[in-house]
């Protein structure tokens, strides 16, 4: 199967459970499962990521009444992206995984669930957020980023090809720079 058919239907893969303050589990997928209602409400996923550029998704209400809380920071796939970009993405999802979820009047009803990180096709940038992500709060079980993006392909069942050189680059000089400037906590 060729990427534009695999983007036409919705692919989702738990990538790691028990993270940030809610214990959450952290999914991956594409632009079609961020939309999939049904799937996120069977996932309890209540929040989405999205790392793609030019992939912008419309507001969306679960059939429980829950609003998804979506957070994007735009990458590009492959060569393109500044290191702080993608930092900006890794903290961005260790936000989303450790805010509150508080019950004002003037919020959409959201409540705490696990996230799905997606670009366009879920290969990529997403698999490369994921990886620093897990490499910098999980240490413990993912000493390297090499380690982290192979247990993502692993579970994703995708070759090697992917994420792209540029964003196994920016990974690793991500990898680097958390490896020195913070420690996991």
């Amino acid at each position: 199967m060729n990427e534009k058919e695999e983007d036409s239907f919705s692919m989702i893969v738990p990538v790691f459970e028990n993270t940030g303050a809610q214990n959450a589990t952290l999914y991956i997928g594409n632009q079609v499962t961020a939309n999939d209602a049904a799937l996120l409400l069977q996932e309890n996923i209540t929040s989405t990521m999205n790392v793609a550029v030019n992939v912008y998704l419309a507001p969306l209400q679960l059939a429980n009444g829950t609003h998804i809380r979506r957070t994007q920071v735009g990458l590009i796939d492959g060569h393109g992206n500044s290191l702080t970009h993608l930092l900006a993405a890794v903290f961005a999802l260790d936000g989303i995984l450790n805010q509150e979820s508080p019950g004002k009047a003037h919020y959409p009803a959201h409540k705490y669930g696990n996230v799905l990180v997606h670009c366009r096709g879920g290969r990529s940038r997403s698999l490369a957020v994921l990886a620093v992500y897990l490499f910098w709060r999980h240490r413990d079980q993912f000493p390297n980023i090499e380690t982290a993006i192979s247990h993502i392909r692993d579970l994703h069942q995708i070759e090697d090809n992917y994420p792209l050189p540029g964003m196994i680059k920016l990974a690793e000089e991500a990898s680097q720079f958390l490896g020195v400037q913070f420690r996991a906590s």
